[in-house]
Parts: C-alpha cells; sequence; structure tokens
C-alpha cells in the first residue's frame, strides 16, 4: 500500500507560533462563555484545565492547502464509499458489527437521504511529512471549539484570524438541503457530556436560523411510512430533519427490532450522517483498497500502512494496534505507550477476534513549542458536503492524541480563502 505523488505542503511545526498565554481575567472570560453561551461544559476534567491558555498560529496559506487535502480525501472516500455500496463482498473486511453490515449491504433499500455529509481529517506533522491518523465520517465532533473558541481567541491577538466555522456549515448545509427550516430532533447517547454539548452547540446554530429544535436519544424517535417523529412530554410531533451524534455502530443495540435501521436505509426524514460513512470511518477501510476500481491516491500518500492482525507482525513496538470502531483514540494501543494489562487484554483481543482489529504503522509526530512546553499538535479538517469548512486542534505532551489531550484555538495569519470572522 505505497503512497502515491501527491503535493504535499511544507511541514515544519518550528516556523508555527504559539502566543501567550492569555492574561489570567481574558482566559477566564473566554472560558465562562465557552460554557454559558457555546456548550463547551468541560473546560476543565478534576485538577486539569482542557482548554490551552494560548492559541496555535499558522500560516493562512498551509491550512487552506490543508483544506485542500481534506476535500480530496473526502472526494475520494466518498467515490470508494459509492463503490463499496455495489459490491457487498468488501463490507466483510471492514470490521463492522453482523447485524450493522446486513443493513450496510441491503441494496434493496435506498439509502436514507442526508441532511449532510460531515467529515474530519486528523492531520498530524510528522518526520515523513503530513499525515492523517483517521476519517471521522460517522460522528465528527468538536464543532464549538472549532468555531467559538478561536472566533473569541483571535480578538486577542492581532493580525489573526479563525479558519471557518465548522458549526455554523453544518446547519447552514442542514437548512439549505431542507429547503429551509423546520423542526429537527438532535440525538446523542445519555450520559456522555461530550456528546451532549455537541448537540446542544449545534441545535442552538439551527435556532439561530430559525430551526425549532429538540434533543434527546435515538430511541425517542419513532418511523412512520419512512417519516420520522420525535417522543417528547408533552407528545410525539414530527421532525424534518435528524442529527445522529450516536455511533452507527450502537446502532444495533437500540433494539432488537429493525426500527432503528431507519436512520441508515430506507427512511425518508433526512439523517446526518449518512450510512455509508461508516465504510471510511472505519480503521480497516485501507485493507481493501488494493480491491477497489476506485482510486484513493490521497489517501494512500496520507494515511499511514495498515494491515490486518491476521497477517502483520504487529507485536514490534513500531505498531499501533486500533479496534476497527473506537472513539477518542480509547482504542489506539501501543505496546511503548500503554498499560502493560491493557496493551495484554487488547493483544489478545486482536488475536481472537482479528477482524474487529487493525494494526497501522506508527509515524513520529513532530512537536511544537508552546508555553506549556513541547507538545504535540493534531489538526482536525473539516469538510462540509465536500467543502473545507473549519478546523479543530488538539495538543497532547505525548506522541498519541486520545482523551487527555486538550482543546486549541488554531488561527491563521496572512492570506486565508476561509477567514471566518466572527
Amino acid at each position: 500500500m505505497t503512497g502515491a505523488a501527491i503535493d504535499l505542503p511544507p511541514c515544519s511545526p518550528d516556523d508555527w507560533e504559539c502566543p501567550g498565554p492569555l492574561p489570567t481575567d481574558d482566559f477566564a472570560r473566554i472560558r465562562r462563555r465557552l460554557v454559558l453561551e457555546h456548550c463547551k461544559w468541560d473546560p476543565q476534567v478534576a485538577d486539569t484545565e482542557t482548554v490551552a491558555r494560548f492559541p496555535l498560529v499558522l500560516p493562512g496559506h498551509l491550512l487552506d492547502a490543508l483544506g485542500r487535502l481534506a476535500e480530496s480525501l473526502d472526494t475520494e472516500g466518498e467515490a470508494a464509499a459509492r463503490e463499496i455500496d455495489q459490491r457487498p463482498d468488501l463490507v466483510g473486511r471492514l470490521g463492522l458489527p453482523r447485524r450493522l453490515a446486513r443493513v450496510l449491504t441491503d441494496s434493496s433499500r435506498p439509502w436514507t437521504p442526508t441532511a449532510v455529509r460531515v467529515v474530519r481529517f486528523d492531520f498530524h506533522p510528522t518526520t515523513e511529512g503530513w499525515r492523517i491518523s483517521e476519517a471521522n465520517s460517522d460522528v465528527p465532533g468538536g464543532y464549538s471549539e472549532a468555531t467559538h473558541l478561536p472566533a473569541m481567541v483571535a480578538e486577542r491577538f492581532p493580525g489573526t484570524h479563525r479558519c471557518g466555522d465548522p458549526q455554523t456549515a453544518v446547519a447552514q448545509a442542514i437548512t439549505d438541503g431542507a429547503g429551509g427550516p423546520g423542526r429537527a430532533a438532535l440525538l446523542a447517547a445519555p450520559g456522555y457530556m461530550e456528546d451532549q454539548q455537541v448537540v446542544a452547540g449545534l441545535g442552538s446554530a439551527l435556532r439561530r436560523l430559525g430551526w425549532r429544535t429538540c434533543v434527546g436519544r435515538p430511541g425517542q424517535v419513532t418511523w412512520t411510512d419512512g417519516n420520522a417523529a420525535f417522543a417528547t412530554r408533552r407528545g410525539t410531533v414530527p421532525v424534518d430533519a435528524l442529527v445522529r451524534f450516536f455511533q452507527g455502530e450502537w446502532l444495533p443495540r437500540l433494539s432488537w427490532g429493525r426500527e432503528w435501521e431507519s436512520f441508515l436505509r430506507g427512511a425518508r426524514t433526512p439523517v446526518c450522517n449518512p450510512g455509508f460513512g461508516m465504510f471510511t470511518e472505519s480503521k480497516r477501510f485501507p485493507l481493501i483498497w488494493d480491491r477497489l476500481e476506485t482510486p484513493v491516491p490521497t489517501w494512500r500518500a496520507l494515511l499511514p500502512d495498515t494491515r490486518d492482525p491476521a497477517t502483520a507482525a504487529w507485536r514490534q513496538s513500531g505498531w499501533l494496534l486500533k479496534k476497527a470502531f473506537g472513539n477518542n483514540g480509547d482504542e489506539v494501543l501501543s505496546r511503548t505507550m500503554t498499560g502493560q494489562r491493557e496493551w495484554r487484554n487488547a493483544s489478545w483481543s486482536a488475536r481472537l477476534w482479528p477482524s474487529a482489529w487493525a494494526v497501522q504503522r506508527r509515524f513520529v509526530p513532530l512537536p511544537v513549542q508552546t508555553p506549556a512546553g513541547r507538545m504535540y499538535p493534531c489538526l482536525g479538517i473539516y469538510t462540509v458536503n465536500g467543502r473545507f469548512a473549519g478546523v479543530y486542534g488538539r495538543l497532547s505532551p505525548r506522541p498519541l492524541i486520545d482523551f487527555a489531550a486538550i482543546d486549541v484555538a488554531v488561527l491563521a495569519r496572512g492570506h486565508s480563502g476561509m477567514k471566518g470572522h466572527p
């Protein structure tokens, strides 16, 4: 699985800026507004702040170049997903739960209409140039952190601006696709505060465009002749769009019945994201590239060598072990950076059920010097309906971006085609 000749932008974090930190009072005001106005309810976990007191400032032309790469990844990924839809023999290699795979390969029913298609590609600067670790094409998050945090921080750093507004872009795309505002239901799993704040933020963006919204869980949705309705305390109301911030692999757990299948196939009410997004969400997607007729040169250039655990010598230190479907880096493991017991348990799982895992060659990420010391950046580049929409920044004190990474405002300096001023 070698990379194609793709024109990649320079990768030199030593040239990036991390000015600051912000004065304590200024940062406190920003954090308070994030919580009270923009649904960022976890700016601190225990004694650890989860929002950086300084921005990450990059040249505007670099962010534009990464945006173009993300658009290419999105175009290739959607085309590949459309081909996979016609070739159910390939779906079995993606590590999907059996009940879910049955629905995704059921070509007798059309895909449920798409309210909006949004993907976030996680870019990393490495010793080999730019690499991506994954595509979040099922339920990407981070919208408030990528929209409102950089807008407020940019006000304190003259000559900088945020690059895009993914939260508004998603809401506007839903509105355009529906032909105007209506009623939307935003769905997430109860008990996951991070998920709840994502749908709350998207709900606020939709209401600013004139939508009526209700927030709940997927189990509150009922279907009649393919049309969705949402059960509230005051009764059941029809809805014009569904925002599913609920992992696709969890859908079969909703019931032993078949109503959950309407989120993916056979319904009329548009849903975000489309079911075929799960094909590229899988960490095992690279395992079928050589069997596709659709070319994926940008993916080959940017995604590290990925293999099946049943055929690779992955117990060496140069590999990462990844669950085919995982969240927040919880099931990305390394022999050198993971606890011994956790690594042993995951290793046994990968040996017994290799089709549920993938192994990926480790890249060596490059750090950036910040007011908090050397940290490793990850730039989540959004596409909304195929167009570059913004950047979600995270920093980690170790070379692994997981749930412990902190959010950072990514700002552009100089020319950018996506100024996105607040």
